[in-house]
C-alpha cells in the first residue's frame, strides 16, 4: 500500500469500482478500500452446498452490440470477458396473478415486446403502442442513458413529475393490461402514490432492449473490473474497514482504517451510502441544513429472500424471471403488506451454470419486508469478514418466514418442495451487513413524484475533496450504478471530455 493516492475510494460496490477504474484510465493513483471478505457490493455472490448465488444482480439489461451499458462496458475494458446467457426472447419476464392460469410475457425487442402483449391483448392495440413510445421517448430525456452530451433538467422538466401509475392507467381501463405494464415494478420498488414513471421507463426500458444472465453469478463482474483496475495501477484492498474521515481545514486529509491505519490521498469518493458517509466525516463538517436534508430522505424498502438449492435434475430451468401477485388489483401496494397477506406479491429468478443441461441447480425468491420487522436484532452485526451469532430467536424468525413463502411459492410451482436439497435465507440485517446501505434497503433512496428534488443526492459535497457515486444517487441497478459513476468522475474530469474518451472506444472497436 502506497503512504499517498491521488484518489482513495471507500466502498467496492460497483459505483467504487467503475469510478476507480475510469480515474485510474485517466492516469491517477486509485486505492479501493474495502470491509467485508468479498469485493462487489450488490454484486457480490455466495456458494452453498456447492451451488453459487447472486445477492443482487439477478439479470442485466442493455447489453446487446451498440446498446448502452454494451458501450460503458466497453469502454472499461470488461465486455468481451463476460460470460452471458441471453434470456428468452418471446418472454425474458412473465407476469402472474393467483388464481389466473395465464402468463402475461414481457418480449424482447419493441416490435417482439408489442407483438407478445397484442397477441394477449388484442383489443389493446393504442395502449400497448402508446406504453411502448413513451417508454422510448422518457429515456431519450436522459442525454447519458443514450451517450449523449447535455444535462437533464433536474425538477424543471414534466418528465418529473409524471406518475407512474396514473400514467400506466390513463392509458387503458383493462385492470390486467394496467397490472401487466406494471407488473416488474419490484426493479424499483413501485410505489403507487411516488414512483414516476420516468423511473418505471429507466428500469424496464434497457430490459425489452434485451436482458441477460450472468453464467456463474454477477461477482465475475467485480471481477473483471478489478483485473482492468490493476492493469492500470489501481490498488484494491479487502478486510480494510473505514472507520472514520479525518478533516483538517475543510478538506479530507486521510481515512482511519479500525486498526488504526492511515490512508492519505488527494480526493475521497465514497462509495458508502451518503446518511453512513456524513456520520464517518462528522456531521459538524457540513451545514446543518444539508445534513438534515439527507438523513430525512426515506430509504427504499428491504427484502426478505430465498435461496434455493435444488435436488439434481429434479426442477427445470427457466430461462426467464417470474413476477408473481397475490392480488391482480394491488400490483402497487406489495410493500403496504400485512402480517396476514405477507407475502403479496414476489420475484423469482435461477442461477445459470455452465453445464446448462436443461435442469435449475438454483432458485431464488424475493420479497419485500420493512426493516421493523428485525428491529429487534438491529445492534447484531454479521459478516463474513466479522461472524456473529443474532441469536436463537433470530433463526427461528428466519425458519417461521422461510416456511410461509416456501407455501406461497408452491402455489405457482407445486412440485417445489420436493425440489429443495437445502434452503437459506436473508433479511434486510443481511442486505444491511453486506451491502452497507440504511436498513438494508434495496435500490438507494426514494424517488418521490410530488417532490422531485428531494432525494437528489449530488456526487459534489460542501468538502470540495469529497464526492459521492452509488445508487443512492442518480439511478439504482447496473446500468443506473454505471451511469452514476460516470456521473461522479466526470466532476473530476470533465462530462464531454469522458464521454468523447467512451464514444472513441467505441468508434475504434467498430473499425
Amino acid at each position: 500500500m502506497k503512504e499517498h493516492y491521488d484518489i482513495v475510494i471507500v466502498g467496492s460496490g460497483l459505483g467504487g469500482l467503475v469510478s476507480a477504474l475510469i480515474m485510474a484510465k485517466e492516469g491517477y493513483s486509485v486505492c479501493v478500500l474495502e470491509k467485508n471478505n468479498q469485493f462487489g457490493g450488490n454484486l457480490q455472490t455466495f456458494v452453498r452446498d456447492k451451488t453459487i448465488f447472486d445477492t443482487g444482480v439477478h439479470y442485466i439489461g442493455g447489453l446487446s452490440e451498440g446498446q448502452n451499458l454494451n458501450q460503458y462496458f466497453k469502454y472499461l475494458g470488461i465486455m468481451d470477458q463476460l460470460k452471458l446467457k441471453k434470456l428468452d426472447e418471446d418472454g425474458f419476464d412473465v407476469i402472474t396473478f393467483e388464481g389466473d392460469p395465464k402468463e402475461y410475457k414481457h418480449a424482447q425487442g419493441y416490435e417482439r415486446f408489442e407483438k407478445s402483449l397484442l397477441s394477449q391483448f388484442p383489443e389493446e392495440e393504442k395502449a400497448i403502442k402508446t406504453y411502448s413510445k413513451k417508454l422510448r421517448e422518457t429515456c431519450s430525456k436522459f442525454p447519458l442513458y443514450n451517450l449523449n452530451k447535455g444535462n437533464p433538467s433536474y425538477g424543471q422538466d414534466d418528465v418529473f413529475k409524471l406518475n407512474a401509475k396514473t400514467y400506466i392507467n390513463s392509458l387503458t381501463n383493462n385492470k390486467k393490461l394496467q397490472a401487466v405494464f406494471a407488473g416488474t415494478n419490484f426493479l424499483y420498488a413501485g410505489d403507487g402514490e411516488r414512483s414516476p414513471f420516468y423511473v418505471h421507463a429507466l428500469s424496464v426500458n434497457s430490459y425489452i432492449e434485451s436482458a441477460y444472465r450472468c453464467v456463474n453469478g454477477g461477482s465475475q463482474i467485480t471481477k473483471v473490473l478489478i483485473r482492468q483496475l490493476k492493469k492500470f495501477g489501481g490498488d484494491t484492498f479487502k478486510h480494510h474497514e473505514v472507520s472514520k474521515f479525518n478533516v483538517e481545514n475543510g478538506e479530507i486529509t486521510s481515512v482511519e482504517i479500525k486498526n488504526g491505519k492511515q490512508i492519505k490521498g488527494d480526493i475521497f469518493i465514497s462509495n458508502i451510502e451518503p446518511k453512513l458517509t456524513l456520520k464517518m466525516v462528522g456531521e459538524e463538517n457540513f451545514r446543518k441544513s444539508y445534513t438534515n436534508r439527507i438523513n430525512n430522505i426515506e430509504s427504499v424498502i428491504s427484502a426478505f429472500s430465498v435461496y434455493i438449492v435444488l435436488k439434481p435434475k429434479s426442477f427445470k430451468y427457466h430461462n426467464k424471471n417470474f413476477y408473481h401477485f397475490k392480488y391482480g388489483d394491488r400490483v402497487w401496494d406489495a410493500q403496504n403488506y400485512t402480517q396476514e397477506s405477507w407475502p403479496e406479491g414476489y420475484m423469482v429468478s435461477m442461477g445459470i451454470n455452465k453445464k446448462d443441461d436443461g435442469w435449475g441447480d438454483s432458485l431464488i425468491a424475493m420479497t419485500y419486508m420493512n426493516f421493523d420487522e428485525v428491529k429487534y436484532w438491529q445492534n447484531t452485526f454479521n459478516t463474513v469478514a466479522s461472524k456473529n451469532d443474532r441469536g436463537q430467536t433470530y433463526e427461528e424468525f428466519k425458519a417461521y418466514k422461510t416456511e410461509i413463502f416456501i407455501a406461497e411459492l408452491e402455489k405457482k410451482f407445486p412440485n417445489l418442495r420436493d425440489c429443495i436439497q437445502t434452503v437459506y435465507a436473508s433479511t434486510p440485517l443481511s442486505y444491511r451487513d453486506y451491502i452497507g446501505s440504511h436498513n438494508g434497503s434495496m435500490y438507494g433512496y426514494v424517488k418521490d413524484v410530488n417532490n422531485p428534488l428531494h432525494s437528489f443526492v449530488s456526487p459534489r459535497t460542501k468538502i470540495k475533496n469529497l464526492l459521492f457515486t452509488g445508487q443512492s444517487l442518480n439511478m439504482h441497478g447496473i446500468l443506473g450504478v454505471t451511469i452514476g459513476a460516470i456521473i461522479t468522475c466526470s466532476e473530476l474530469v470533465g462530462k464531454d471530455y469522458l464521454l468523447e474518451k467512451i464514444l472513441e472506444v467505441n468508434k475504434a472497436q467498430e473499425v
